[in-house]
């Protein structure tokens, strides 16, 4: 007899298991399925072992620094064993806090593969879910009331640049290194490319980055692009712009070799690893979307603002429907998702009003329109930007460079983007996130009292400075 749930989950990572939680609270039977780990990619091959890796490598360049502080050491010495033991103890924790709560919310785990299936003696319409379950027993089906589609994204590769886990890898198998290569290249220079060559050269690995476009970080402010480069060169990194890699030039034997045009000259480039970092893929190959009537358009799945597909009773969520591909944003589709198939009156997501972060050294941050596509959507703009040099607690803590850019609407004061770099600015963009949801102008966030000293005062001084009335500058 086939188990009936109110809600079957396929896919337990955040967004999925988030969108569990929040189903179980409003009194619905849930069940998740999952193939591989509860807490999926950002628990196990992405946010957390990869910002567990950063800390790390932050850690090993602030020793290596401690000299400026007063204190003398011996040269640090890394054991890059022990950092990768930290970091899965790190992911451990976590997994058994995600599984106590399953457990916690009488939510059901079936650990298999989940398609979905069309009408059939089970139900009249499609949804029903066969589990091909990973202990080799007989599948199980299970007929739920409402489906939610979590599956997540895996990383791109390009055609030519085949991953083989060892010379050429993708965020996945790096995070899996056991020791670190001497020299690296990494093959695009957005969120994730940026991170990694962060982390690497802090580790003392020689990083080259090549990306496509004129600039780094392209989804970002242009200032905010343009001090991360003069930052991370600064680190030694070498970053190279307009680089159109050509992928039929790899070599790869102890070491990998390859080629791009950069500017009309082929130039060849060289290093002991490469990493491939050219965004994510939707995973929605073979889950039974062809049973449906479900649509997909440019590899997601179409959804309204509840994150309904055609099927009414089939939701999706997350890196399945494209956009921001945001561990945060699957979290908050999910709930409106599951509130919406609860009847309840979901607050619907305003996409402005999500804070992004980049926890490279040094840290990005930003929450509505950059300077850009304000200009572009025909606002008259006005900028107010403050340097952190000027603010006490950034001396105090030797990291100076940076700083916070407030852009608002000329006309009626509306406050349309917040944009930082610097030091722990990942912490304070929720006070910009905030200022947006509540609708706040620039000088209410500057009438916001600021405790000194703090590196906040970096976002009171922009937001008096965009009518010019910033105090220390």
């Amino acid at each position: 007899m086939a188990e009936e749930y109110d809600l079957v989950v396929l896919g337990g990572g955040t967004g999925g298991y988030v969108a569990a939680i929040r189903a179980s609270k409003l009194g619905l039977k849930v069940a998740i399925v999952e193939k591989r780990e509860m807490g999926g990619t950002c628990l196990h091959r992405g946010c957390i072992p990869s910002k567990a890796l950063l800390r790390s490598a932050e850690v090993f360049r602030q020793t290596k620094e401690a000299g400026q502080f007063g204190i003398s050491t011996s040269e640090p010495v890394l054991d890059f064993a022990k950092v990768q033991e930290r970091k899965q103890s790190i992911v451990n924790t976590l997994h058994k806090g995600v599984q106590g709560l399953m457990k916690k919310g009488k939510i059901d785990v079936f650990e298999g593969f989940g398609r979905i299936l069309g009408p059939s003696i089970f139900s009249p319409t499609a949804g029903t879910i066969s589990v091909e379950m990973n202990n080799g027993e007989e599948n199980e089906m299970i007929v739920p009331k409402n489906v939610l589609i979590a599956t997540g994204s895996s990383p791109k590769s390009l055609p030519g640049l085949e991953v083989d886990g060892e010379l050429v890898m993708t965020s996945d198998e790096a995070l899996h290194m056991e020791e670190l290569p001497e020299s690296i290249i990494i093959i695009g220079g957005g969120v994730i490319g940026i991170e990694w060559a962060s982390m690497l050269a802090d580790f003392g690995v020689k990083v080259t980055v090549l990306e496509y476009l004129p600039h780094i970080l392209p989804t970002e402010d242009h200032e905010i692009s343009k001090e991360m480069l003069k930052q991370l060169k600064n680190k030694g990194i070498e970053i190279v712009t307009n680089a159109k890699v050509m992928t039929d030039s790899l070599q790869k034997e102890t070491h990998v070799s390859i080629q791009a045009d950069v500017g009309g000259e082929t130039v060849t480039y060289e290093a002991d690893r490469m990493l491939v970092s050219v965004g994510r893929s939707a995973n929605i190959d073979n889950i039974g979307l062809e049973n449906t009537d479900i649509e997909v358009e440019k590899g997601v799945i179409k959804t309204n603002k509840y994150y309904q597909t055609k099927e009414t009773h089939i939701y999706a969520i997350g890196d399945v429907i494209g956009g921001m591909q945001l561990a945060h944003v699957a979290s908050h589709e999910g709930m409106t998702a599951v509130e919406h198939m609860a009847d309840k009156l979901p607050h619907i997501m305003n996409y402005d009003q999500v804070p992004t972060c980049i926890y490279s050294s040094p840290e990005v941050a930003s929450v509505g329109l950059t300077e850009q596509q304000a200009e572009e959507k025909g606002y008259e703009v006005k900028v107010g930007k403050f340097p952190f040099k000027a603010i006490g607690k950034a001396l105090v803590f030797g990291e100076t460079e940076g700083f916070v850019k407030i852009i608002a609407d000329q006309k009626n004061d509306d406050l349309l983007g917040v944009h930082m770099i610097g030091p722990h600015v990942t912490d304070m963009i929720s006070e910009a996130g905030l200022a947006k949801v509540l609708d706040a102008t620039p000088w209410e966030i500057a009438e916001t009292i600021h405790p000194h000293p703090t590196l906040s005062e970096a976002i009171g001084e922009a937001a008096m400075a965009v009518d010019g009335n910033q105090i220390h500058g």
